[in-house]
Order: structure tokens, then sequence, then C-alpha cells
């Protein structure tokens, strides 16, 4: 039987376990190829003068087994802040022990008692478990919303 379930906010000694999981999850996703990220960025972003995302990560004795990040966003039809949830990861072998459902309730609330507005994330469409998943708790999939992006070289020629 595992043992018991911790979830914390991550610390700058995790920065290795959550650029893991990021390549984990990339690889899951088929998106290796776009994984630049190194430890020192990750230090930078999540622990500098001006964090730009915070993490949580699942515990399970004693290691870490799966993490959630996200950062804050802002609904101006709302006129109140949001939390988009950037990644949700858990190791495959600790998969279906409630970890998901976990991670995904803790983000859920400190939205919650942060005053947030929504809680908002994206799914690849082909990835129908974790689509069915997000339903268990009442998501609603947006078919009228596309995802734009301007890469970096874009954004410097903007």
């Amino acid at each position: 039987m595992p043992g018991e379930l911790l979830i914390r906010p991550a610390q700058r000694e995790d920065v290795p376990a959550i650029l893991q999981f990021i390549r984990a999850l990339a690889d899951y996703e088929k998106l290796s190829h776009w994984v630049t990220a190194d430890e020192d960025l990750l230090r930078q972003h999540l622990f500098g003068d001006r964090p730009a995302a915070e993490a949580v990560l699942a515990w399970r004795d004693g290691r870490p087994v799966g993490y959630a990040l996200f950062f804050t966003t802002f609904s101006t039809f709302l006129g109140r802040p949001g939390i988009w949830l950037e990644d949700i990861f858990v190791e495959p072998p600790a998969r279906g022990g409630g970890i998901g459902k976990a991670l995904l309730r803790h983000v859920a609330g400190i939205a919650a008692a942060r005053g947030c507005g929504r809680l908002e994330w994206s799914v690849l469409d082909w990835n129908q478990p974790a689509i069915e998943f997000y339903k268990t708790f009442g998501a609603q999939m947006l078919p009228d919303w596309r995802l734009c992006r301007i890469d970096p070289n874009s954004l410097a020629e903007t």
C-alpha cells in the first residue's frame, strides 16, 4: 500500500525534479524537440526576483511523483485574476492513485482562495485520457477558441 500523499509548494532544490517532469511530459506529448528549459532558467523564473510561475509537487514515499505548474492571468470580462495551469503531470507508474486529482484540486483550491474568476488550461485534442479526466471535474472544452502563439524569433521581429 502506498504511503500518504503530500502536496507542497516547490522549493529551489526541487528544480531538478521539475525539469525531469517537464521532459517526461514533453516526451508523452511528442513535443520533446520544443524543450529548451534548463535548471538555471527554471531557478530564475520560478524562484528569482520576479517569479513568473509557481509549482507544487506531489510526494509519495519520500519522492516526487508528480507536479503542477501554474501562473496568474487576468480576465477583463470578469475584472478578476485567474490561474492558467500550464502543466500537470504524474509519473506513469503512479497514475491511477488519485495524484492527478489531488494536484488539480490543490491548484483549484489556490484559485478559490485567491478569489480567481477561473482556472484554465489547454489539452491536446488527441489526448483522450486527459480530456476524460478533466471532464470528471466539470471542465468545459471550448471548441470556438484556438491557442495563438508568437515564438521568440517572431517576437524580435514584431
